[in-house]
């Protein structure tokens, strides 16, 4: 018998204009073609009488609240796409959905159990590692925004009218350089990972706080391990939260982590700290945080979620409730769209890439890759895929690279390292630091460029 699937696309796969200057989905378009399936720009109404035996995707980016996607879903579609939009409980999508990104909040279709993707009949997957490092990036660029507090317009504005004098005004603005922050990131998956990196890349004295499994592989990247967000806290002066909602409480409409980051947390920080949330906006205490900011224990935080608006309506979503809390604390609240992983075009078409070929795999072979909680019964579990600099190694990884040449040169610096902590250990009057420390770093970017710094990705 031969199947005609239909596929709901609700989010933009591409955000570089097009010739008409609006956001084109063209390179995805093209990934579709090629792999065999059929893009339509639409609703499935508008296909009386789609090709038979193919994968049609229906592409709708201009959906955006849970009635219009509840509508939409009735037509009769086998699974759908989504980045940031909110897929209903109600909704029915009985093969499948794949989420743009890592968390799975938004995709709350019972079809596959809701957002942990837990005990449905249909398969819920993601593309995890596509955006964090844009994510990360812009993590520091909310930091660099106020630390180190260097005021870099009003200097600009004094120089260009001639009133500011290196030697006489220079000594009115004292700074910190980053290297003097504490660093504190809750949670070490991609993204938390990657914000971790770049922390340690300014010099900072990062501390994570993640489950007890992380721990080694925390301290190995030169980490600080935490056993607790207050722990990690403690005299920090930059809190960063990147732990997603975690998994729905059956008896409330509350999730595990909603509210995780609470007045105790808060109150370890250093005074006048910056509390950065480019996770869910339900992660944070907004009391919490209120009472924080007019301590001023909190000098500034920045938060990106997301944020709905529909005519002659208040604004609803994550979002909205910091919205007073920007209006009593005017210049120190920073609020953004949920913009910060969703804005990086090609992490998007990566991800839309990603899902596409997720998508197919289920619809044509009943086999999921990037699972996100059970496996449905009669469903091929292929564990996960993705950008290994990213994610991290993987047993599919390593057999990928046996027989590399490159090893043969890692083989070589490795003996030369051997030698050198030989003869640095005996005191060896024959000792080359130059060649030694060169050795040293040289496998250090070699095992970086192969793939070979953890943590071990466990699945596959």
């Amino acid at each position: 018998m031969t199947y005609t699937h239909r596929v709901l696309i609700v989010d933009l796969i591409g955000l570089a204009p097009g010739a008409d200057g609006q956001p084109s989905p063209h390179e995805v378009e093209a990934h579709i073609i090629e792999k065999g399936g059929r893009f339509h720009v639409g609703s499935a109404r508008t296909v009386s009488r789609p090709e038979p035996g193919l994968v049609h995707f229906f592409y709708c980016p201009d959906l955006s609240s849970e009635d219009e996607i509840n509508e939409e879903a009735a037509v009769g579609y086998d699974a759908v796409i989504a980045a940031a939009t909110i897929v209903p409980a109600e909704a029915r999508f009985p093969r499948g959905g794949v989420r743009i990104g890592a968390g799975t909040g938004n995709m709350r279709s019972r079809c596959w159990g809701g957002s942990s993707g837990t005990g449905g009949a249909a398969p819920l997957m993601n593309t995890p590692g596509i955006n964090s490092r844009a994510t990360a990036q812009m993590v520091f660029k909310a930091i660099l925004r106020v630390r180190p507090d260097l005021p870099i317009d009003r200097l600009h504005d004094k120089v260009t009218m001639g009133a500011f004098d290196t030697g006489r005004d220079l000594r009115n603005y004292p700074t910190r350089a980053l290297e003097t922050h504490r660093l504190a990131v809750i949670g070490f998956g991609n993204i938390g990972r990657e914000v971790a990196r770049l922390g340690q890349a300014f010099g900072m004295d990062v501390v994570v706080h993640a489950r007890p499994h992380h721990r080694d592989w925390i301290e190995a990247r030169g980490f600080s391990y935490a056993a607790s967000a207050t722990d990690a806290a403690r005299e920090a002066d930059i809190l960063s939260v990147h732990i997603g909602l975690g998994p729905p409480d059956q008896n409330s409409d509350r999730y595990a982590n909603s509210g995780v980051i609470d007045r105790g947390v808060l109150s370890a920080l250093n005074n006048g700290a910056l509390v950065i949330n480019f996770d869910r906006g339900e992660v944070i205490d907004l009391a919490a945080l209120c009472a924080a900011l007019a301590s001023d224990k909190v000098g500034h935080a920045a938060i990106d979620a997301d944020i709905f608006v529909s005519a002659g309506q208040a604004p609803t979503g994550p979002l909205a409730p910091y919205l007073l809390l920007e209006r009593e604390f005017e210049g120190r609240v920073l609020l953004l769209p949920h913009a910060v992983a969703d804005t990086d075009h090609p992490s998007r078409v990566a991800g839309a890439r990603y899902a596409v070929d997720q998508i197919m795999d289920a619809l044509r072979h009943r086999c999921v890759s990037n699972l996100v909680g059970t496996c449905p019964d009669s469903y091929k579990d292929l564990g996960s895929r993705g950008n290994w600099e990213i994610l991290g190694p993987s047993h599919s990884h390593m057999k990928r690279l046996m027989g590399a040449n490159e090893l043969v040169d890692l083989q070589s610096q490795l003996r030369d390292i051997q030698q050198f902590v030989v003869d640095l250990s005996s005191g060896s009057k024959e000792l080359d630091i130059y060649h030694g420390v060169l050795a040293a770093t040289k496998v250090h970017t070699a095992l970086q460029s192969l793939g070979l710094l953890g943590p071990v990705r466990q699945l596959d």
